[in-house]
């Protein structure tokens, strides 16, 4: 699994093969069919050997305020998925060869158990939770623009020409783009995730407080 990891950091989905991952092991592909019956299979276990790294990652984290515990929680799965394009797409794809996925899901909701909630809202919350991470997180580690992977442009120089194009768009017809357009030309990503993060918390911690 630390090789399969390792393929697909180094260069995506399309890297790991039955054949290149035996030949960085330095075996057969037939010695691999004993651990796992497809790509498929591979991908998910992959995905759930990177999880149980979260999982240990997020073991001690503890807060006497169950919603600053979710948002540590939040930030660490985060973290991890934005540095790796591949991992979201099989995040809990099939728990039952992902243990470690299916426990890290489980710890997010704990500190829910502490909240005034009710059984369904605490599973609404969780799924709110971890599919605002996750999403975002496939989100912002898409490959980017081919000016920017090539050196032509960097990523500021990238976004100052959309800026460019929207600024010179109609005032009237698009007056939220005209009152943002700056922003965007400056935004951080992490910031922007970890902003729209506690907007998704202050509504639960609103929820439970009305519980």
């Amino acid at each position: 699994m630390t090789e399969a990891v390792a393929l697909l950091d180094e260069a995506g989905e399309p890297a790991l093969t039955f054949r290149a991952l035996a030949d960085r092991l330095g075996g057969g592909v037939g010695s691999i069919y004993w651990y796992v019956a497809s790509k498929d299979e591979l991908l998910d276990r992959a995905a759930d050997h990177v999880m149980g790294d979260v999982l240990r990652a997020v073991d001690p984290i503890h807060d006497d305020d169950p919603i600053a515990e979710v948002r540590a929680i939040a930030t660490t799965v985060f973290d991890t998925v934005e540095r790796r394009p591949w991992l979201a797409a099989y995040f809990m794809t099939d728990t039952e060869v992902q243990p470690n996925t299916l426990q890290l899901y489980d710890r997010i909701g704990r500190p829910m158990l502490r909240l005034k909630l009710t059984a369904r809202q605490r599973f609404h919350a969780v799924s709110a939770v971890t599919g605002f991470v996750i999403g975002t997180a496939a989100d912002l580690s898409q490959r980017p623009p081919p000016e920017v992977v090539d050196g032509s442009a960097t990523r500021d120089q990238y976004l100052d020409r959309i800026a460019d194009d929207w600024r010179a768009l109609d005032a009237e017809a698009f007056p939220f783009i005209h009152q943002v357009v700056e922003e965007f030309a400056t935004h951080d990503d992490n910031e922007q995730f970890r902003a729209g993060l506690d907007l998704l918390l202050a509504g639960l911690r609103l929820q439970a407080g009305s519980s």
